[in-house]
């Protein structure tokens, strides 16, 4: 074997190492930034936290989820919208929250809409993918709920498109395929006599 083809050898067993390498600490940073401990080491993610904990979600089934469960996509199949998630949308909020003045509950509630509007979107963009990694093959009962799980496949919606306030304090409600389309946040239209209607539409359309 010439010099030539040993340094050839060493060169490409150097870069595989280092591939190996790389590979372990984007895995193992992915999965460091994914827990419910650092998530939760920016204060306004706490009140956030307890919602969930007194949510319906929690302990259904004996199941706990965390912030991931939900925020994160899971898997390998995934791993690079994990990783697009937490460089993209993980810059953008530690910066907001360094911006914002999230100290009490109430200035936090003043940003509600957007941050849940936000996540909405994200899971629009995934086809809801962290919702069916747990929910698979839905089927609920009633002709109503039927008729609305099948524009699923009629009008490529979501599961976020109808269920958005399970798990953390109410937010309005927004029209996700309307605000794709207008590259802005945009609200549900409620009919008058729907309980979910919001008296208060006008000043968050005025707001955002």
């Amino acid at each position: 074997m010439t010099g030539l083809q040993k340094g050839a050898i060493g060169t490409l067993l150097t870069g595989g190492l280092l591939g190996i390498v790389l590979v372990a600490v984007v895995w193992g940073g992915e999965a460091a930034l994914s827990t419910e401990e650092f998530c939760t080491s920016c204060h306004s993610m706490t009140y956030t936290q307890d919602e969930l904990r007194e949510s319906t979600h929690y302990g259904a089934l004996g199941v706990n989820p965390g912030c991931k469960d939900c925020h994160i996509p899971q898997g390998f199949k995934n791993f690079h919208l994990a990783v697009y998630t937490h460089i993209v949308d993980g810059t953008r909020e530690l910066y907001l929250e360094f911006m914002n003045d999230y100290s009490t509950l109430e200035k936090f509630n003043e940003r509600r809409l957007i941050m849940a509007h936000d996540a909405r979107m994200n899971l629009k963009k995934w086809d809801s993918i962290t919702c069916r990694d747990c929910h698979k093959n839905p089927d609920p009962p009633g002709a109503d709920a039927q008729a609305e799980h099948k524009k699923m496949e009629t009008e490529g919606a979501t599961c976020i498109d109808c269920h958005q306030n399970l798990v953390h304090d109410e937010a309005p409600e927004t029209d996700l395929n309307a605000s794709r389309a207008a590259g802005k946040l945009v609200l549900k239209q409620f009919d008058s006599d729907d309980d979910d209607d919001w008296d208060d539409d006008d000043d968050w359309d005025d707001e955002y």
